[in-house]
């Protein structure tokens, strides 16, 4: 029976988790199913992401994230009692999720993303804290707090909680369909999208009046995934966007970088009927109000030695009419990633290369070279700025200040 149960709670995309021996919980057939649904919510809400570095144990801690304040390192939330969360009561856990804070009222920060988690029934966080007690223990120890001063002292997020969240469910709209609440959920509750692809404000908590519609975080920009035509995903289909989560490419693009990590560990593995109600969500959502953009005009000397630099490195695989190759090389021609407003995602790829996710569904994970040795910064600039707007692409042009800055905080000078 171990044996089984242990195949069957493996985490996905990590080390098997094999059942704990003494685990807390006793295993009947009711609390199996409660396992098996926490385990799939814990893939969902990507708690690996966070949780569990390359190469190490499963939710054993120590990924490391960047932000404007410093750094965090993940905790263990492995059944280990010192180094995890074994001694942590259900109500302590659950705290973490809806109100922020954990073990003894302590203050957590919200790259945790407890103002998204708020939004998880109880039910559904007493699930995931189910599964994560059968976790293999851990005695990993980490410190997480590694931000600066006066940032590093967590009694500032009783100020923080005040001005920036507000606890409470995620309420279902009785004029929507069941799909169409599921996706929300699954986006606002589980997947905590808003983290990255909602803007932050100057205190670092979303700017909900730019809803997903695109944000920076460590040095790459997620992109706008509203239905905003040029921006956002609004030329893809359902189907489009299925397949994206599902398998880390379609027809126009390929899932590099963070949002790779999250096809291989959460998303490729969500049922269908889970990614199509995603799906259905995110294209019901307005587009914000733009200004018509302008495209350079062809004669500009920018876009001519940007011409130039394209046919001499990038038409080889994206085709001199920007068309790409579905599944291998990302069509250019519309693409909402090259046209956002901030370029950095475009220019940290072509300075330092990409790796695309590789799953079943689409197991080649085609690479991009980088060329950051090659190009300078004029050229690269150049470049960038003549793919941003050719073929009916319309974006700003890019400057060599802007390339000298990415290449700086990529260490290539």
């Amino acid at each position: 029976m171990t044996r089984a149960l242990s195949r069957l709670l493996r985490v996905t995309g990590a080390a098997s988790a094999l059942l704990a021996a003494g685990a807390v919980r006793a295993v009947d057939p009711q609390s199996f199913d409660t396992l098996e649904r926490g385990r799939y919510l814990a893939i969902a809400a990507d708690c690996a992401a966070c949780h569990t570095k390359p190469g190490g144990k499963p939710f054993a801690g120590g990924v490391v994230l960047q932000t404007p304040f410093g750094s965090l390192v993940g905790p263990n939330i492995t059944p280990d009692p010192e180094a995890g969360i074994g001694s942590w009561t259900d109500e302590e856990f659950v705290s973490a999720l809806h109100d922020g804070r954990g073990r003894r009222d302590t203050y957590l920060y919200p790259a945790m993303p407890y103002p998204t988690y708020a939004n998880m029934t109880r039910d559904d966080a007493l699930a995931i804290r189910a599964y994560l007690g059968t976790i293999d223990p851990a005695p990993d120890k980490i410190e997480s707090n590694g931000l600066r001063f006066p940032f590093n002292i967590r009694s500032t997020m009783i100020a923080w909680n005040a001005i920036n969240f507000t606890p409470g469910r995620l309420a279902q709209d009785p004029s929507k369909s069941a799909q169409w609440n599921r996706g929300h959920y699954l986006v606002d509750a589980l997947g905590h999208c808003g983290t990255c692809h909602t803007p932050k404000t100057i205190m670092g908590a979303d700017k909900t009046s730019a809803y997903l519609q695109g944000g920076l975080l460590q040095d790459w920009y997620a992109p706008n995934i509203t239905a905003d035509l040029r921006e956002g995903i609004g030329r893809w289909s359902v189907e489009d966007i299925v397949t994206y989560l599902k398998t880390g490419a379609n027809r126009d693009a390929l899932a590099s970088g963070g949002m790779g990590e999250e096809v291989v560990h959460s998303s490729s593995h969500l049922t269908d009927d889970d990614l199509k109600a995603i799906a259905v969500y995110l294209l019901s959502l307005k587009p914000a109000e733009r200004q018509t953009r302008q495209a350079l005009a062809d004669t500009d000397v920018r876009m001519r030695a940007g011409e130039a630099i394209y046919k001499d490195n990038c038409a080889g695989c994206h085709t001199d009419a920007g068309t790409g190759a579905a599944r291998l090389f990302p069509r250019l021609a519309g693409s909402s990633a090259v046209q956002s407003d901030d370029a950095t995602t475009v220019i940290h790829t072509v300075l330092f290369g990409s790796q695309a996710a590789a799953t079943p569904g689409a197991p080649t994970g085609p690479a991009m070279p980088n060329f950051g040795w090659r190009l300078g910064d004029a050229q690269t600039a150049a470049v960038i700025t003549y793919i941003r707007n050719a073929w009916g692409n319309a974006a700003a042009a890019v400057s060599s200040d802007q390339i000298r800055t990415v290449r700086g905080k990529g260490g290539l000078n």
